[in-house]
C-alpha cells in the first residue's frame, strides 16, 4: 500500500547537553542524527513503520475496495510529521444525481487521511471523508463520526480504530452523503456567503475598534472561488467565464472553503510549510461547519 521506503528510519531519545533529563530529552533520527523534537523522559516514540502497518491493517478492515486505490506517503519537516492518504476512485458518488456514472454530475470519492508526528504537533488522527474529482479538494467534514482518534502511545488499538473506521465509512456513504446533497440544493444569496466567511474563515481582530472585522484578502480569495463555482453550476459542467450570479448554494460556499483549505498556495504559504497551512485551514473549515450561522443555513 504505502511507501515503506520513505519512512524506513528509526527515532531515539538522547540526553540534551546541560539539561537534566527530568526537564526534557531530545528525539532524533538514528540514520541522520538530526534532532526532531524535545520531549519528556516518559515519552515513548512509536516508529512510523509500526504506525503504517497498523493503518494498513485498519484500511484492510474498513470495507473499502483497496485494489485500485491511490496511496500517498507524505513525510514533512525531515521526518517530524507523517501523513498517509488513500483515495478510492472505485467508489464514485454524485452529489446532484443518484447515478454513479463518473462522467455525469459533480463526482466525489471516499478518501482516508491519517496524520501523526514525532514532534508532538499532531496526534494520531484519521479522517474518512471525500475528495472531489473536479479539483481534488479534500472535503472536510464537521461531523465527529468522520474522524477517528488514537492515543499517541505504543498501546495503539488497531481493532478499536478499525471499528471506528467502518462506522465512518458507513456514515459518509449514507447520512453524510445525503447532507451534502441537501447543501447542493440549498440556495443562498451572495451577500449571505460574504457574511458567512466574514464570521468564520475571513476575520481578524481590530485592536483599535476592539472587534472582529473582515480580513479583506481572505474574503476576496474565498469569494473569487465562490463566484467561479457558481459559474460552473450555471454552465452545467462548463465554467461560464463572464456569467455573474447573485445567488449560490451551500455547496458552492462549501467548495470555496475546501478549495481554499486544500490549496495552501492560494493566498498562503508555498513550499515546505504548505502542509502546516493546510492542516490549520482544514481545522478552520471544520469549525465553520459547526458554526451557528452554517447550522442555521442548513435548515433553510
Amino acid at each position: 500500500m504505502f511507501n515503506h521506503e520513505a519512512i524506513d528510519f528509526q527515532v531515539e531519545k538522547f540526553p540534551l547537553y546541560g539539561v537534566p533529563t527530568d526537564i526534557g530529552v531530545g528525539l532524533r533520527r538514528v540514520d541522520t542524527g538530526e534532532t526532531l523534537a524535545i520531549v519528556s523522559q516518559k515519552y515513548q516514540p512509536t516508529q512510523y513503520l509500526e504506525i503504517t502497518d497498523a493503518v494498513e491493517s485498519i484500511l484492510s478492515q474498513s470495507g473499502l475496495d483497496l485494489s485500485n486505490a491511490e496511496f500517498q506517503t507524505n513525510v514533512y519537516d525531515n521526518g517530524s510529521k507523517l501523513e498517509l492518504v488513500a483515495k478510492f476512485h472505485d467508489h464514485p458518488m454524485n452529489i446532484n444525481t443518484t447515478s454513479n456514472v463518473v462522467s455525469e454530475g459533480d463526482v466525489i470519492c471516499p478518501e482516508f487521511r491519517f496524520r501523526t508526528s514525532h514532534d508532538g504537533s499532531l496526534s494520531n488522527v484519521g479522517y474518512i471523508g471525500y475528495f472531489r474529482n473536479l479539483c481534488y479538494n479534500t472535503l472536510i467534514s464537521g461531523d465527529a463520526l468522520s474522524y477517528v482518534y488514537g492515543k499517541h502511545t505504543k498501546n495503539f488499538s488497531v481493532p478499536k480504530f478499525a471499528a471506528k473506521a467502518r462506522t465512518a465509512v458507513e456514515y459518509i456513504a449514507g447520512d453524510g452523503m445525503e447532507k451534502m446533497r441537501k447543501w447542493y440544493n440549498t440556495p443562498i444569496k451572495r451577500d449571505t456567503a460574504i457574511d458567512l466567511f466574514t464570521e468564520t474563515l475571513a476575520h481578524r481582530q481590530d485592536n483599535v475598534k476592539r472587534e472582529q472585522v473582515a480580513n479583506k484578502k481572505k474574503l476576496s480569495n474565498l469569494m473569487k472561488i465562490f463566484d467561479e463555482e457558481n459559474r460552473y453550476l450555471l454552465g452545467q459542467g462548463r465554467y461560464e467565464k463572464y456569467a455573474q450570479r447573485d445567488e449560490g448554494t451551500l455547496w458552492t460556499a462549501y467548495q470555496a472553503a475546501t478549495y481554499w483549505s486544500s490549496h495552501p498556495e492560494y493566498g498562503g504559504k508555498e513550499g515546505s510549510k504548505a502542509h502546516t497551512t493546510k492542516v490549520t485551514r482544514e481545522d478552520q473549515v471544520k469549525k465553520m461547519l459547526n458554526h451557528k450561522m452554517w447550522k442555521e443555513l442548513e435548515t433553510i
